[in-house]
């Protein structure tokens, strides 16, 4: 486990390192003439920020990925009730969104930035978790069924089209913005190992091209809730 949390800080070293050299390099050039105390604050952050992420992605892998992930996924449809597969993989999907900690973060700067102005934390969560719940259940479905993929992305992609125009402008960014960070450090490793533990238990089916565009249409369902609540209720 030490070995893996050490591989991980690694890891996570090698990806934020070219970050926090920019941004020191700039201060040191007196581009962003930040105060010592903030340059301080922000390399003290950082290294929280490796940590965390190193602890969270060990966590994930060990504790979600294979054995809770991987056994949702192939459990549900060997039950052979086609409402628990329904029920399941919708709240399955909600409650690992409302966990997501880029959705919070989307959350609290939209609730900064407006001034309360767009409708923002929980009740913005919610809506992305609940459209993600919905579109994983449907893609779980297709799975199942066995219809192909790209029907539901041209199906998904051409609401988002038809919603565009009838969207305020102001949510209609936050949508487009709610989609790419949906998908963040829980939610893409726990819908993968759904799909692919579904597609695993069924006959005819393969892991490699059923089991995966699940997050994909993850992406694309909180762009179209979003979209729906502004040209509903705004």
């Amino acid at each position: 486990m030490l070995q893996e949390i050490r591989e991980e800080v690694v890891g996570v070293v090698q990806a934020v390192l070219p970050i926090i050299l920019i941004i020191v390099i700039l201060e040191v050039g007196g581009v962003l003439r930040a105060a010592p105390s903030d340059l301080l604050l922000f390399l003290l952050g950082s290294g929280m920020v490796v940590l965390g992420i190193a602890l969270f992605l060990s966590g994930v892998k060990a504790g979600l990925l294979p054995p809770i992930g991987d056994a949702i996924g192939s459990e549900l449809p060997a039950r052979g009730s086609l409402a628990l597969v329904i029920a399941g993989t919708f709240f399955f999907g909600l409650l690992t969104t409302i966990a997501e900690p880029n959705i919070r973060i989307l959350a609290g700067m939209l609730d900064t930035a407006s001034g309360g102005g767009i409708p923002s934390g929980p009740p913005l969560i919610l809506v992305i978790a609940v459209s993600v719940g919905f579109i994983v259940t449907i893609g779980v479905l297709r799975i199942i069924f066995g219809f192909p993929l790209a029907y539901l992305f041209a199906a998904g992609y051409g609401i988002v089209l038809l919603l565009a125009p009838f969207t305020p402008p102001d949510l209609l960014a936050v949508a487009v913005d709610a989609g790419g960070v949906t998908t963040g450090l829980l939610v893409i490793p726990v819908i993968l190992a759904l799909g692919t533990g579904v597609s695993s238990v069924l006959a005819g089916r393969s892991a490699l091209t059923d089991g995966f565009g699940l997050v994909g249409l993850a992406a694309l369902g909180p762009v179209i809730g979003v979209m729906l609540v502004g040209v509903i209720y705004l």
